[in-house]
């Protein structure tokens, strides 16, 4: 079931801390690196995306994820129901990437277009789940 309706905004700020709650409260403390709020956000992987209905509460995030290799990351969907849990919407096709280190090379131009190429459908499926497209 699609949340759609009016009250959907993108929330272009920091994550909001019901994300980590939720997902460690399913899954277990420590189970969630990528949604931990006492990061600050300029240390956050880039990009992330975020939407809230302001007339339910309900809220969407695309955000990046990992678990051992901080380097090898992919584009998760995360939907918050007005009334508790987290939803995790895998995405169609691969959203897998590989963090591009600052040096400029030819490989770092690549891993960056194939991180926004990424981010990009992890986008439009949170927008279609959103919005109903």
């Amino acid at each position: 079931m699609s949340p759609t309706g009016g009250g959907w905004r993108r929330y272009d700020h920091a994550l909001f801390p019901v994300f980590h709650e939720r997902f460690e409260e399913k899954w277990g403390e420590g189970t969630a690196p990528f949604l931990d709020p006492s990061v600050y956000d300029e240390e956050q992987p880039r990009p992330r995306a975020q939407w809230i209905n302001v007339d339910t509460g309900a809220a969407v995030a695309v955000v990046p994820v990992w678990e051992d290799d901080s380097s090898a990351r992919s584009f998760a969907v995360f939907y918050l129901p007005p009334h508790g849990g987290i939803w995790v919407l895998r995405p169609p096709g691969l959203s897998s990437y590989i963090e591009a280190v600052a040096n400029g090379s030819p490989t770092n131009e690549h891993a960056i277009a194939l991180r926004n190429d990424s981010f990009r459908k992890a986008v439009a499926h949170a927008e279609a789940f959103i919005y109903g497209t």
